[in-house]
């Protein structure tokens, strides 16, 4: 067959791709290697360890930062429990109005949050088991802002 040769990655690169998804694009890695994005992308399709790899280093990322995001939401921090609440509970900003009900009571608002505290637990206790990805991926301490 003619044409150009077959790109393979050495060891070294293959490690890299699983470090640097975590923190780039697929295409940034691909340039990052000094390939092309469609080669990269094509060497993907037709290395499963490599494929495994850069969906492992995505998932520890993806992990690593929920893992943080639910200790600032524990922590009482209100941004991170809106944000979890709509991207993980299915929470959105709409406004009924109904005029039989009030909006949320005193009680409620206590209440409401014990629940939350409650839930976001026992997200962290699941987190926290062996065996969940997370547990490989580096401990850093919480930034507390």
């Amino acid at each position: 067959m003619t044409g150009r040769p077959a790109i393979v990655l050495t060891d070294p690169q293959r490690a890299e791709v699983e470090t640097l998804a975590a923190v780039l694009t697929a295409a940034q890695i691909a340039d990052f290697l000094g390939i092309g994005r469609t080669t990269f992308f094509n060497l993907i399709d037709r290395d499963p360890d490599l494929c495994e790899r850069y969906k492992r280093g995505k998932a520890r990322a993806v992990g690593a930062v929920a893992q943080s995001l639910v200790t600032k939401a524990r922590a009482g921090n209100v941004t991170a429990m809106i944000f979890y609440l709509k991207t993980q509970g299915g929470w959105r900003e709409t406004v009924e109005i109904d005029s039989r009900t009030t909006l949320v009571d005193a009680q409620g608002k206590g209440e409401a949050f014990s629940r939350l505290t409650a839930y976001l637990d026992q997200i962290a206790e699941r987190m926290a088991m062996p065996g969940n990805i997370i547990d490989h991926a580096p401990h850093e301490e919480a930034d507390h802002a």
